[in-house]
């Protein structure tokens, strides 16, 4: 086939393939977008990201050639084929529009509103030129104008909901009106003057007490309904969602806040707190703020009706002189269409937005009780048992499409990345490209599951803390600790250095190694649920460190600097005492046969290709650290240009076995160590931006931010600092 002829099959098709992938990328979006805040697999999000992209991009690209095909048309192309193509411009505009589900990939696309305004501008001009092009000999102008008004809509919606959720117009919608308080002039004014006429007089302040919460002796252990917790999660998320854009709140809203987690279980409590994410996730990234309430309805309603009515107009028109693949195509465009509309209606009624609107009335209608009923709006909203007798495939499906984030945490080790590092030649070559933390992520980065276990420790640990915290003082003092308050309450003086006289990231990393050193060799106590909280926490801060720097940026100081140089001894260490040679060994050997090979490729994906000898290396490196004696410190022998913490770590490790050793010292160095470790997260949630936690909840989710928001309900935090709003001055004279 000749270059001519390609270039002719191209000038016809073009067209009609881009409009189908422009279909199929809305098809995709719509459904696959929601699992964006239920996973933070690659493979999930890479794919979502693409076709993010691309739909912008294929739906342009296809308005640009109508419109070249309007000014310059082809000699294979008839009037009636060109008229209808300028009736498929509007079906871009709708497709421009996007779903419902998503309407900014990450945080910084609500910035970009502006940039989507003049999108809209021209391409809805280019469409109207188009379609002003074609108004004298086109048959099809009723439709076209029905579905311009329809893809018009669905453009601005798109539009003002990235305009919404940008940074500066979501805080000024949360600010309320300025209160300048009581009149200071005008009150010391008449204080003086009565003063001066020699009457007693005093300025008092009025306004109602601050009531401390009431605390029940036991938590609330009784679950609560799913409607119930989705109704409470909406309530806080109105009170409480000026904590994205940094507001401050009063100690009113925190002691209601405080006194209904209190009185909460863990499982309660962190359900609440995923719900009301889930309502930060879709005000800031999905239509909901614009399609929600009357206006949005009514808009709503009325692209909907000119889609139907075009699609009954054009149904009716007579179609024999147009070419039968445009019609399949047109078709295709109008039933995709409806079918995204109806789906997208089918997610809103059923979402829990809705259920909150059909519950917000204390005396229902007829009709709302109807509706309450046909929605099952107080349905089982979670997977409670998994054991059900489902099929296999649907047991795996049904977890992920109804939770409300990834619920794992990622775990990141030292040992394990030093034990298997690539070779100098392809760590030069991967950086050259710029993959080396993609890569990383695949290689060393693993995952697990968020157990029942972690939740309740976390939960009763920052539960104790809050009841402590009475007052503003006390609970600054608790949020400012990272390991000190643990430490000093548990009677561990000795071990305070290693947290108040070292940076937050060398602290990070030195309790990292030394839980890792501890964790590798004592097998004693291998079924202590302490002792698995604490791998956890350990693992999953030092991936928050290195993997995501965004999280701890504020506190993290020269973190990377100080795992590099860790990383470095490390494995010139392991490499003068022949540990992990075998693995190093095998990499080379299969690269060297074939470095192609799938077992190569797939070394980068998982960890268990060696699991027993993994294993089995991990331990004696482990145990080869803590062998090495440690009278001096590092300091003095190697100065303070490497910043290295390895045999620090070593050090503290020592110090943490002698803990309940001698008789009658009854300290549990596990529980110290996963009390240190909560600590530590609690600590890095308070400092981590807002805004970083909010770019989180489009990847399925964090488990730092879940503390911060369950920190900001228990009242730790920096966020209150309002007494009472509306106390006021007044002037007393006594007679």
């Amino acid at each position: 086939m000749s270059i001519k002829s390609w270039n002719r099959l191209w000038d016809k098709w073009d067209l009609r393939g881009v409009i189908i992938l422009s279909l199929a990328l809305q098809a995709l979006l719509i459904l696959s977008a929601p699992l964006r805040k239920r996973t933070n697999r690659g493979f999930v999000l890479f794919p979502l990201w693409l076709a993010y992209l691309l739909a912008d991009t294929v739906a342009i690209f296809a308005i640009g050639l109508i419109s070249k095909s309007r000014l310059c048309p082809t000699v294979d192309l008839s009037v009636d084929n060109e008229n209808l193509l300028t009736f498929w411009a509007p079906f871009l505009l709708v497709h421009l529009g996007g779903p419902d589900t998503i309407t900014a990939f990450a945080l910084e696309d609500n910035q970009l509103w502006l940039r989507h305004l003049l999108q809209l501008l021209s391409q809805s001009v280019t469409a109207a030129y188009v379609f002003f092009l074609s108004l004298s000999n086109s048959d099809l102008w009723l439709p076209t104008l029905l579905m311009f008004v329809a893809g018009l809509i669905k453009y601005s919606e798109r539009t003002r909901s990235l305009y919404l959720a940008s940074s500066r117009r979501f805080r000024e919608s949360l600010l309320t009106e300025p209160d300048p308080g009581p009149n200071y002039a005008k009150l010391m004014d008449e204080y003086f003057s009565k003063k001066s006429a020699n009457l007693p007089t005093y300025i008092k302040f009025t306004g109602e007490p601050v009531s401390k919460p009431k605390t029940a002796d036991q938590p609330d252990t009784k679950a609560l309904e799913d409607i119930d917790v989705i109704k409470n999660a909406h309530r806080f998320f109105e009170t409480f969602k000026g904590l994205i854009a940094d507001l401050i709140f009063s100690f009113r809203e925190r002691n209601q806040s405080r006194e209904f987690f209190l009185n909460r279980n863990p499982k309660n409590a962190f359900k609440v707190v995923e719900v009301e994410l889930n309502f930060f996730y879709e005000i800031l990234y999905s239509k909901i703020l614009v399609i929600q309430g009357r206006i949005g309805y009514c808009l709503r309603f009325i692209s909907f009706s000119s889609f139907v009515a075009s699609f009954v107009v054009f149904d009716s028109k007579e179609k024999k002189k147009l070419h039968p693949t445009d019609i399949r195509i047109t078709y295709a465009l109008f039933i995709g269409g409806i079918a995204l509309d109806i789906l997208a209606f089918l997610m809103l009624i059923l979402s829990d937005w809705t259920a909150i609107a059909l519950t917000k009335s204390k005396d229902p209608s007829l009709i709302i009780k109807f509706l309450q009923k046909l929605l099952c709006v107080k349905r089982q909203r979670w997977v409670e048992n998994t054991s059900e007798p489902y099929p296999f495939r649907l047991k795996l499906v049904l977890p992920l499409l109804r939770r409300r984030w990834s619920e794992c945490i990622s775990q990141y080790n030292l040992i394990d990345y030093c034990l298997r590092p690539r070779s100098k030649n392809k760590e030069k070559f991967i950086d050259l490209l710029g993959l080396t933390n993609i890569l990383d992520e695949l290689k060393y980065v693993g995952r697990e599951r968020f157990h029942a276990r972690l939740r309740n420790f976390i939960f009763n640990e920052l539960r104790l803390k809050s009841e402590m915290a009475e007052d503003l003082e006390t609970a600054k003092e608790i949020c400012l600790a990272r390991g000190d308050w643990v430490l000093r309450t548990e009677g561990c003086s000795e071990l305070l250095p290693y947290v108040l006289e070292v940076n937050y990231d060398e602290s990070l990393i030195l309790w990292h190694i030394a839980t890792e050193l501890l964790y590798s060799t004592d097998k004693a106590e291998h079924e202590n649920e302490s002792r698995k909280n604490a791998k956890l926490l350990s693992d999953y801060m030092l991936y928050l460190l290195i993997m995501q720097q965004t999280m701890l940026s504020p506190v993290a100081g020269i973190g990377e600097i100080r795992f590099r140089d860790t990383c470095a001894e490390a494995k010139i260490f392991f490499q003068r005492r022949k540990i992990g040679e075998k693995e190093r060994d095998k990499g080379r050997k299969e690269s060297s046969v074939n470095p192609r090979s799938c077992a190569n490729i797939f070394r980068c994906f998982n960890k268990c290709c060696c699991e027993e000898k993994g294993l089995d290396e991990h331990e004696r490196a482990c145990k080869t650290i803590l062998d090495v004696k440690t009278e001096a410190k590092p300091i003095q022998v190697k100065g303070d240009r490497s910043k290295s913490v390895l045999f620090d770590g070593s050090i503290l490790a020592k110090e943490l076995m002698k803990l309940g050793e001698k008789e009658g010292d009854k300290r549990d160095k596990w529980k110290i160590i996963s009390k240190v470790w909560v600590e530590l997260l609690s600590y890095g949630a308070c400092n981590c931006r807002p805004t970083a936690h909010a770019a989180q909840l489009s990847k399925g989710g964090q488990l730092i931010t879940h503390v911060w928001l369950l920190m900001a309900h228990l009242g730790l935090g920096e966020q209150f600092q309002i007494n009472e709003g509306h106390a006021r001055a007044k002037l007393i004279v006594e007679k």
